[in-house]
Order: structure tokens, then sequence, then C-alpha cells
């Protein structure tokens, strides 16, 4: 069952989805899952398709910001395998959109054309040790020397650090007891001096690799703080804008992805199974949860749908992506389950994608602000009183 999408968003689907059956074969998203494995060949291949483009305004070689046909490419990529899914994002969204949003005019001329290609890529350097989404509280820190930029400090759970050519790191730039007025956002090459990457051997999500990131007097020119020198000290402004809306919504399309894929399996699978001399799509408990994943796959479109239109007509969404974000990522993580039981000791084997679209799934709650967090805000933002 589908939307009644625009014209340009089905065409984009069919597109991808061409692109994914004949380039992210279910062997390859098994291989790079099994090797944690960035197949940048292949991301190269969906770069030649024009999708990188599709945040980046026409002026620096894109096709317009269009939220509705990024999340369908998520989505459409998440089906088979977060090994391209999760870079497309680090491109298209944490370096195009953060870029359009925040960053210099001299850094959009330079970098938006590359992003468009498909030719750059940012890590989130976000979260350390002790912070997680308390993030005015980070402690790595940047200091101005002359027109260098000194970095010191740790990140944690910085995912595709390894293949980024840059760290988009938030930093403290002044006391920290005045958390909120002294935080930038600079951007780090992983292969500078002083830069330390340790992977980190983590469940799911493999392919843009998990890893741990240490900064010890890493030199930057001052040109990498984003917003050029103006930026100094604007790092907060920076994350709360827009960016941190579509960025709930990335999660949540990945999140769709992960269940459409993993609710056609179960489909197929139910009607080749046999046990007891009969196909076990006959019997009535499996054909009332695949009704349950079905309805629920579409309550998840029709949300995703509200919240990414709200995004894209600029419209302040913080509540209704925050919902977007709680219920399609925990309404994936029920689907994903229930499709590895319609599996039984199928859906626990490597070789049957179910099996990598659990471990991937049992993330997607937990990143981009976990569901307890959406809890608090869309029950705060909608003026609940504390006490």
């Amino acid at each position: 069952m589908t939307l009644n999408e625009p014209e340009h968003i089905r065409m984009i689907r069919e597109t991808v989805r061409r692109f994914v059956d004949q380039e992210m074969t279910r062997r390859k998203a098994y291989e790079w899952d099994r090797d944690n494995h960035f197949p940048r060949d292949v991301f190269g291949k969906l770069a030649e398709t024009g999708m990188m483009a599709v945040t980046i305004p026409e002026e620096f070689g894109g096709s317009g910001r269009d939220i509705l046909a990024t999340m369908a490419v998520i989505e459409e990529l998440g089906r088979r395998s977060l090994a391209v899914a999760v870079p497309y994002i680090m491109s298209t969204c944490y370096a195009g959109m953060n870029l359009v949003e925040c960053g210099s005019e001299e850094q959009k001329l330079e970098y938006l054309p590359k992003v468009a290609k498909g030719e750059l890529m940012f890590a989130y350097g976000w979260t350390e040790p002790d912070v997680g989404a308390d993030l005015a509280s980070v402690k790595s820190t940047a200091k101005r020397v002359g027109d260098k930029i000194i970095v010191n400090g740790t990140k944690r759970f910085c995912s595709g650090a390894g293949i980024a050519d840059y760290i988009y790191a938030l930093v403290r730039t002044g006391p920290a007891d005045e958390r909120y007025r002294n935080l930038s956002i600079v951007l780090i090459p992983p292969n500078t001096p002083g830069v330390d990457i340790d992977f980190l051997d983590c469940m799911g999500m493999k392919g843009a690799a998990t890893t741990d990131v240490s900064f010890s007097d890493v030199e930057i020119p001052i040109a990498n703080v984003i917003g050029g020198a103006d930026g100094w000290n604007r790092g907060w402004e920076f994350i709360v804008g827009s960016g941190l809306d579509v960025e709930k919504l990335e999660v949540a399309a990945l999140s769709l992805g992960i269940a459409v894929g993993a609710v056609e399996d179960a489909w197929a699978y139910v009607q080749e199974r046999q046990q007891f001399g009969r196909r076990i799509l006959e019997h009535q408990s499996i054909r009332h949860m695949l009704a349950d994943m079905q309805t629920s796959l579409h309550a998840c479109r029709l949300v995703m749908a509200q919240a990414a239109s709200l995004a894209q007509a600029g419209e302040r969404c913080s509540i209704e992506t925050s919902m977007a974000k709680l219920f399609i990522c925990e309404a994936a993580k029920k689907i994903v389950l229930d499709c590895q039981t319609i599996h039984g000791a199928y859906g626990y084997e490597k070789e049957f994608g179910i099996e990598r679209y659990v471990r991937d799934v049992l993330l997607m709650p937990i990143i981009g602000g976990s569901s307890a967090i959406q809890r608090n805000n869309i029950v705060n933002w909608m003026g609940l009183p504390k006490a």
C-alpha cells in the first residue's frame, strides 16, 4: 500500500529501487555487513543517479532542497543495506543540509558542489563518553591561536569517522559554565595529525562503522569553523535549528526502510514455507500478524509524510518530528521482531536478511535522540507542567 505521493517522488522511488536491485543485491548486503565494509564504488554509482543533489540548491549544482525526496531515498536504501543508506545521510544531510543552513558563503561555494556529486561526507562528532543528549555539556575544547584552531578532547559513537572527509565536531570555545554561549562546530579531517580513531565492535549498522575519536592538539585552519569567523560561539544556534528536526526524520526513514524490507521478506517467506503439509500463510495467527504489520507501515508512512511536509515548508515542526521519530522507530522495532518470529529459526541465521534487520532496527530508537528524549520533548513542548 502506497501513499498518493507527488509524481517526482514516485519516480525517485522507482529509480532507487532499480538501483538497489541492480547494485545492492542481497548477497552484497550480507557481505558488507559481515565485513563492516563501506562499498565506495556503489556509493559512487548512486551519486551518478543524481540522488545526492536533492538537498542542494540549484546554484550550487543541486536539484533544490527536497525533504520528501530525501526521506524517500533513505527509506529505499534502508530496505536493503545501511552500509549505503547511512553514508548517503552523511553526505546529503550531515554535509549538505548543515552547510546550506549554517555554512558561510565561502564554505557553501567550496563544499556544496562536492556534496551534489557525492564527493563529500561528514561524520557527526557530537556525543562524548559522559555526554549524550545533553550536548551543551561537551568537554572537547577548541582555542584560537592566530589563524589556527587547536582542538583537544574525545568523541564517542562517532559513526562513519573512518570513511568521512570531515568530522563535524561540536566543541567548547569558552568557559564551561556558559553552557550555550560558547559552543562552536568545526570541521576536522580524520587524517589530521593528532586525530586517533578507535573502531568499536557494535551489533549493527555496519559499513559506516561506529568509532571513538580523540583529538590531541589537533590544528585546523580558522576557515574550518562552520559559519566562518562569524560562526565562533554559535554552535548551539546551529544545532537547534531546523537541521535537528530533519535529523529525527532521517533516523525515522531508516527505520521505516528496515521495517519495509523485513515485511517484504516475511511476506515472501510465508508463501514458500510449509509445515505439516501446508503453507504457513494459511494459519490465521500468521495472517493477523502480517495485517498488523501492514497497518503499522501505513501509519508510519502517513506520520512521515506529514512531518516531512512541514519541514519542507519551513514550518515549526519540532513536536511533529519528535512524534514521527518516536512512533516510527518503536513501530519498526516491533514489526521487525515479529518478522523474525515468523521466520522461526531462519530468522536467527545470518544468511537471511532478517537477522541483519533485527540488529539494525534495535539501534533506531536510540540514535538521533532516544525514544525517552522524544517523549520528554513532546510533552514539554506541548506545555505539560513539570510540577
